[in-house]
């Protein structure tokens, strides 16, 4: 069998089979309840996988590896290791108050999730609203997508970008969560396997010494902070900026409200564990960026440096060629599984925090949120056909914007029993938004990551303030 006719076959049988998931979840999706976070029936690791998935996705595996080729180990720091513990600690504080709070209020999104936490309608709608930037996002994981797609079949990018669309979806459109989940579990497999393949193979590059095969290529290119770098150059850049950014992106709708899809409490250590585990074997995935540029891989963009070097390792080789093939499936898959979740979450959350509150119960609420798919999916490639430089920067600006706003009000909501003021979470809100997207579009500040954590630091001193200033007041009701 030759390379091309195993690629359409291998191919053909993902689509199948993700179609076939999807008509399962289909079967099993009956309400917009449903749609949105499942009848509560999945396994804990299922859904740890699934989440595991979501996260890693396009940025992991195919975005910032550029970042990692460029910029050296300051970059595979802040988002391997600094982000990897900002992402534990996330769920160590949040999970159990945030599902705790959840089920007691049957809370379907998270401004659904404000809603109920703080009984003001006003600011779950502008939370529903600001949420809406997750689409940033949708538009890095399109053109991550259309890259592959471009590296895999004879396709001009903005083709690709219409079957990718077309493609994910249809099937996210017919089963919702358990659409999602069932495809996320069989990508998440696939993608673990993939990372210790291309770890192992590319591991050569060493040559026995990681560190000194950096330095050759320059000091700081080697160093923990790269002076030479506009993005990661000391502490705070690499370090707490990656560490505070991460925790707050756990509070994405995609993400945090995963742990609404968990049957009771007693499923939170297997869920964690299984997360934690799966992500961190995929943080690997950002060793590509070494092993590119230690190959002598040279590549003129930055977003493609991992299709370039794949196509550099594996395609000048019959056998290479069949396991480029199944390499790609999986790296499309990886940003499948996030392009589904945002997908059903924004859908989810515009209908139950948008329209449902403006225009009452008089339409159908699961037929609306496939119709909110469909416009998502319109806007997303709208913004993709013609996408900036680096697409990794501009997912940044939209998706840290979104977690400096969330930060405090669900870190309070979780953690703080008594009554908290309304004007401290929304003034908390408003200064990690505007203070965010100041500093990085107008005051200099060019890593997103830095300039959020910047107004993440100034709304949680906001918040700690009013929370001091109004102890003496009576706690609210709850639920």
């Amino acid at each position: 069998m030759s390379p091309e006719i195993f690629k359409y076959l291998i191919v053909g049988a993902y689509a199948v089979l993700v179609y076939w998931l999807s008509w399962l979840g289909m079967r099993r999706t009956r309400s917009v309840e449903g749609f949105s976070i499942g009848n509560k029936d999945m396994s804990p690791y299922i859904v740890g996988i699934t989440l595991a998935a979501s996260i890693s996705s396009t940025a992991t595996f195919v975005i910032n590896p550029g970042f990692v080729y460029t910029h050296g180990l300051s970059a595979y720091l802040h988002y391997g290791v600094a982000g990897s513990l900002g992402i534990l600690s996330a769920f160590l504080v949040l999970t159990r108050g945030f599902l705790r709070l959840g089920e007691s209020s049957a809370a379907l999104t998270i401004p659904q999730w404000i809603f109920y936490r703080y009984n003001h309608r006003g600011f779950s709608l502008f939370f529903a609203f600001i949420n809406l930037l997750s689409i940033t996002f949708v538009v890095l994981i399109l053109v991550g997508c259309s890259l592959l797609m471009t590296g895999l079949f004879p396709l001009e990018q903005k083709t690709a970008l219409v079957v990718v669309l077309v493609f994910v979806f249809s099937y996210v459109l017919m089963g919702g969560t358990y659409a999602h989940a069932y495809t996320n579990s069989l990508q998440g497999v696939m993608m673990m396997l993939v990372t210790a393949v291309l770890f192992i193979q590319g591991w050569k590059y060493f040559q026995g010494d990681m560190f000194g095969s950096l330095a050759a290529i320059g000091s700081e290119y080697a160093s923990a902070f790269n002076r030479d770098s506009s993005l990661y150059f000391d502490f705070f850049s690499v370090f707490v900026s990656g560490f505070v950014i991460t925790f707050a992106l756990m509070l994405q709708p995609h993400i945090l409200t995963k742990v609404l899809y968990l049957r009771s409490e007693k499923d939170i250590n297997k869920f964690i564990g299984t997360t934690v585990l799966v992500g961190s074997l995929f943080t690997l995935m950002l060793m590509i960026g070494f092993y590119a540029r230690l190959s002598g891989v040279e590549v003129e963009a930055q977003d493609a440096v991992v299709r370039e070097y794949l196509l550099h390792e594996f395609g000048s080789s019959v056998w290479g060629e069949y396991v480029l093939v199944f390499i790609f499936i999986t790296l499309l898959a990886a940003g499948m599984s996030t392009l589904d979740g945002i997908l059903v979450a924004l859908s989810a959350m515009v209908v139950n925090d948008i329209v449902r509150p403006l225009a009452g119960e008089r339409m159908n609420g699961l037929v609306l949120s496939r119709w909110v798919l469909v416009a998502v999916g319109v806007v997303g490639v709208l913004l993709a056909w013609n996408p900036p430089p680096l697409i990794g920067l501009f997912a940044q600006k939209g998706v840290y914007g979104l977690a400096a706003a969330s930060l405090v009000p669900v870190l309070f909501g979780v953690l703080v029993r008594r009554h908290i003021p309304l004007w401290v979470v929304v003034g908390a809100a408003a200064i990690g938004l505007v203070l965010h997207l100041g500093l990085n579009l107008f005051g200099g500040v060019e890593n997103p990551a830095v300039s959020a954590t910047y107004a993440i630091l100034a709304s949680l001193g906001f918040g700690l303030a009013g929370l001091f200033i109004s102890r003496n007041q009576l706690p609210a009701r709850m639920g």
